[in-house]
């Protein structure tokens, strides 16, 4: 008579532990693919969330420089609020819109952006409160700006040139000055 286990029962206890060990192996790859995909997916919110930002900080400077170009002499070039830039009624007839819509800062959610205000109180600029790092800096800001709350969207606005003084020929900032004699 044969003693200790049938050949089939060993082997069957041999497989179990195998797939068992198959089955943790391949919990674990699976867990740390699904952790690439989060850090993947994390990286694409922030980029999207950084170019949403770009798109509604320049579309203010863009309004802010609207509004001050279409002042009526006599007025103030910059709006005390954006509120303004909604509904523009220092001309007559329909109000102008300068703006869509009150954008909020898509890192806070809110429209709660940092106002940029010159020596009247008008608003110049602004920049968000968010101290959230940015995966790029803005094009033309160099590498300093590492932060959202760096980077200042301005008007592009240059102030209104001064009325001809009766000189037909103003100079030119392209052209030397004239050499002064010995």
């Amino acid at each position: 008579m044969p003693t200790g286990s049938p050949p089939g029962r060993r082997s069957r206890r041999r497989q179990r532990g195998f797939t068992y060990l198959l089955l943790l192996f391949a919990i674990a790859l699976g867990g740390a693919g699904l952790a690439r995909l989060g850090d993947s997916q994390r990286l694409l919110a922030q980029a999207e969330r950084e170019a949403d930002w770009r798109f509604r900080g320049q579309a203010i400077a863009e309004a802010l420089a609207h509004y001050a170009a279409a002042s009526p002499p006599g007025t103030a070039n910059q709006p005390g609020s954006l509120q303004e830039l909604l509904d523009d009624r220092r001309s007559p007839g329909s109000p102008r819109r300068h703006l869509r819509q009150l954008y909020a800062d898509p890192f806070t959610g809110q429209p709660d952006w940092t106002l940029l205000r010159n020596e009247q109180g008008g608003i110049t600029g602004l920049h968000s409160r968010s101290s959230q790092p940015l995966l790029r800096s803005p094009a033309g800001a160099g590498a300093a700006i590492s932060r959202a709350a760096d980077h200042v969207f301005m008007t592009s606005a240059l102030p209104t040139p001064a009325e001809p003084s009766g000189d037909s020929n103003p100079p030119q900032a392209d052209s030397p000055e004239p050499n002064a004699a010995p």
